[in-house]
């Protein structure tokens, strides 16, 4: 498939070329000429679903940079409240205005002559827009954009010393690889007292960003919040209950391959009991994996291994980094994390990290990077709605990339038993994400399903789902306060609820796609750009359908694809 990453910022015709987004009373002109434009015919209504789009697209890329600078300098006074702003001040005053222009276009009589094939993922989430939509909830949605950021803020501010030196958690994390057992049992029990620190002020905040839901979800009349957002994340395709086979299927797949993997790890290190700080070290004698030491050697390690792989995939990296859409290294004041985040207008997305020397560095620059190919594929496609494209399907873009990328990992590593390392350490982690995802999606379901717990209730129903897809290998002894808050350490809670079982699915599909690459890896490939290039033009079964695979993620189907990545696991150990 052919593809070109020399993309274009979108030329205006609704908006004036030189015109930015400063106060609401300059923006809302914008959205009363779209609301009173008279449509005549099919062609009125096309042209008017195009300003639209170019008026969402414009206002998309200013609150994008808002949230890239606040996430990239958590201290800044500026950038917070420039994205505080735009949640407070723009962002609820265009909501009851996107709403009547949903409305207006359910209700326009040219609509049902619209092309259905073209239109028909985009009208359909329209109309559950409508159905949703409760001029009470804007306020407390404005309020919920502005907590959700506390996290960060809360977050990017952890630091610990080591050797005498202050280190971010995430660059203090690879210290966990170290061969030294008394320094990484010394530095894991800084970070969790660092976390413990601001364990309350965490709970705090989860507690009130519940309760701000679940009043969001009486007020738009579902009996809880887990109901009223998988509708408002347009689950067309799946159900609750489909989430709870996908937890089943994990306990009773993918758990007894993660325990092989911990037991081999107890092995490697020749332990008798292993603990928090054992799981991701290497032996005595056999040094953590470096594959860079800069940002700059990341990127362009990454530039050379997308290049190996098709050719387009570098260029897109190429002109991320011309543009200056990256930010890699991991500093004090800087967000936890990594992050794509797509630029509407001008199309080249950019990528946020926190980069500290780590092999698990390569894997966020991979993942991050399929997201942005699919950004890149996705530029031209006619209504900035069609881009919208699902987190099932996102993250397909971004996991597949991650095993795809593979077999040119030799660029970031000359020794051949560190290739091996690295590769079996990358399929180790596909399987053992699975009871992690489970958990936190199981979690979520019961947290929504019992908005009034309290912190104890919260602690014992985390500690109980945890201990469910656990395979008691691990010793948390001394810990046990530690890991009964673990979740705190995971950003989705906070920041986009709900929002993760899509990496379970997605990794199936990834699997999936990566096991075809193995059979035929043009074609793969082709079919991997094929459907990342259709957005949310169709729904995801067609998506999948169109990389390949299916969209299954029963218990019969997880098996299979569990016992492909253990085949491929046996040929790399020794």
């Amino acid at each position: 498939m052919e593809a070109n990453a020399a993309i274009k910022k979108l030329p205006r015709h609704f908006l004036p070329e030189d015109y930015k987004i400063t106060t609401w009373e300059a923006l809302q002109p914008y959205f009363e000429v779209l609301q009173q434009k008279e449509i005549h015919s099919v062609n009125d209504l096309e042209q008017w679903l195009k300003d639209i789009s170019e008026l969402e697209a414009v206002i998309g890329e200013d609150a994008a940079w808002r949230q890239i600078r606040m996430t990239c300098d958590t201290t800044s006074k500026e950038y917070v409240e420039a994205f505080q702003y735009f949640c407070m001040e723009i962002q609820p005053k265009m909501q009851p205005y996107a709403f009547e222009l949903n409305k207006k276009l359910m209700d326009c009589p040219f609509t049902k002559d619209l092309d259905h094939r073209k239109y028909f993922t985009y009208l359909r989430s329209v109309k559950k827009s409508v159905e949703l939509f409760r001029e009470k909830n804007i306020p407390i949605l404005s309020e919920l954009s502005v907590m959700q950021q506390q996290y960060g803020q809360i977050t990017g501010a952890m630091t610990i010393e080591v050797n005498g030196k202050e280190f971010t958690l995430q660059q203090a994390s690879k210290f966990l690889e170290n061969t030294d057992r008394n320094l990484r049992e010394d530095v894991f029990r800084k970070m969790a007292a660092r976390r413990m620190l601001d364990r309350d002020k965490l709970d705090q905040l989860y507690t009130e960003l519940v309760h701000k839901r679940d009043e969001i979800a009486h007020n738009a009349d579902f009996d809880n919040y887990r109901d009223y957002k998988f509708e408002e994340l347009g689950r067309f395709d799946y159900t609750k209950e489909d989430c709870f086979a996908f937890h089943e299927a994990v306990r009773e797949h993918a758990l007894p391959l993660v325990a092989k993997i911990l037991e081999r790890q107890k092995k490697k290190l020749k332990l008798d009991t292993l603990r928090p700080w054992d799981t991701e070290a290497e032996p005595v004698g056999v040094e953590p994996l470096e594959p860079f030491k800069t940002g700059d050697e990341l990127i362009s390690k990454a530039e050379d291994c997308f290049t190996r792989l098709r050719p387009f995939f570098g260029e897109c990296l190429r002109t991320m980094q011309t543009m200056k859409r990256l930010d890699l290294d991991s500093r004090k004041g800087k967000a936890p994390g990594g992050y794509n985040c797509p630029l509407s207008e001008t199309g080249v997305p950019f990528i946020f990290m926190n980069a500290a020397g780590q092999m698990r560095d390569v894997t966020t620059i991979v993942h991050e990077g399929g997201h942005a190919i699919q950004a890149f594929l996705t530029h031209d496609l006619e209504l900035s709605a069609f881009k919208e494209y699902p987190m099932e399907i996102a993250e397909v873009a971004s996991m597949s990339m991650e095993l795809f990328s593979m077999d040119y990992w030799n660029i970031f590593f000359d020794n051949p038993e560190d290739l091996r390392r690295a590769k079996l350490q990358q399929l180790e982690r596909v399987i053992s994400i699975f009871p992690w995802i489970a958990i936190i999606d199981k979690f979520q379901h019961w947290v929504y399903e019992h908005p009034q717990h309290t912190t104890e209730e919260r602690t014992q129903r985390w500690q109980k789902i945890q201990d469910e897809f656990s395979t008691k290998i691990v010793d948390w002894t001394g810990f046990e306060d530690y890991r009964s808050c673990s979740w705190q350490r995971q950003l989705h809670l906070y920041e986009v609820p709900f929002y993760y079982i899509e990496y379970g699915i997605a990794q199936l599909g990834a699997i999936a796609l990566w096991k075809h690459f193995r059979e035929d890896k043009e074609q793969a490939l082709d079919h991997y750009m094929k459907a990342l290039s259709l957005g949310y033009t169709a729904p995801l079964k067609e998506l999948y359908a169109a990389a390949g695979i299916r969209f299954d993620f029963s218990p019969d189907y997880v098996k299979t694809l569990i016992s492909f990545v253990q085949e491929e696991m046996e040929k790399l150990i020794h």
